[in-house]
């Protein structure tokens, strides 16, 4: 009974989406400026968690991110807008997806580095290892000999 509770627990968990950290105080009431925010939100990073979007965390600063970009939303700004705004203001640390620039091309390009790094390591590793582990050279007469008489004990009579 208690293995079938668990596969239920486990399937109900995943099945359940993320948590959003959005306080009903938050939500606009424009549809589509809502959904504007939400989305910008997704993309931003929280600066004190600094894994999750400021949708996500339940940090004081996401909190006041959201309001501001809702706010900037309201004033009329566009979606580029409000991030530039935000980038002026925090850096493009605040970018959850940085862009693909001159200045960033050691971010984006050193995951797939280390990753060929680490296939060539393993590679090399592997045939290294592999060619300690050959078959040894055939026995010469008097290994046979000593073996024969070792292994068969009417070979040591004779």
């Amino acid at each position: 009974m208690s293995h079938r509770a668990l596969v239920i627990l486990i399937f109900l968990l995943s099945i359940t989406g993320p948590a959003q950290a959005i306080q009903p105080d938050e939500v606009l009431n424009d549809a589509a400026l809502e959904t504007r925010a939400r989305n910008l939100s997704r993309e931003l990073r929280c600066m004190v968690c600094q894994n999750q979007s400021i949708d996500d965390s339940e940090a004081p600063l996401a909190r006041d991110l959201r309001l501001l970009v809702r706010e900037r939303l309201t004033k009329g700004d566009s979606d580029q807008q409000v991030l530039d705004f935000l980038v002026a203001r925090y850096g493009e640390f605040v970018l959850l997806k940085p862009p693909f620039e001159k200045h960033t091309l050691v971010l984006w390009g050193l995951p797939p580095l280390v990753l060929v790094g680490g296939l060539l390591w393993l590679w090399t590793r592997a045939r290294r290892h592999g060619s300690r582990h050959q078959a040894p050279d055939a026995l010469n007469q008097e290994e046979q000999r000593r073996l024969s008489t070792l292994v068969d004990p009417a070979a040591r009579d004779h």
